[in-house]
């Protein structure tokens, strides 16, 4: 019997179709592709009841929450919140060092 392979993470972002969010959560997948190709097993995109709904998940685990975390989240932390759920121990190189400003 052969083993079968650990299932990779998936993110999936519900976004608010009457917002016309659909833009705005294609570029986070593609900005998650990117970054974990390797870590994980895909990116689904839902559209969503109309109410301003815009939530990220990895797996069964809320990460983003726009009505709960006030908007939305930019690359930089969208990808740690992401990586530090996925794979904790990688290093994000320029995304973790704190900026001088």
């Amino acid at each position: 019997m052969t083993p079968l392979p650990s299932q990779k993470p998936v993110v999936t972002i519900t976004y608010c179709i009457g917002c016309n969010w659909l833009l705005r959560a294609g570029w986070m997948a593609q900005e998650l592709l990117q970054s974990f190709s390797d870590d994980l097993g895909g990116v689904t995109l839902v559209p969503g009841e109309i109410g301003g709904v815009f939530t990220i998940y990895v797996d069964d685990q809320l990460i983003w929450d726009r009505k709960r975390d006030g908007g939305f989240p930019d690359a930089k932390l969208l990808k740690q919140r992401v990586r530090d759920i996925i794979a904790p121990a990688r290093d994000m190189g320029h995304l973790d060092r704190k900026s001088d400003g």
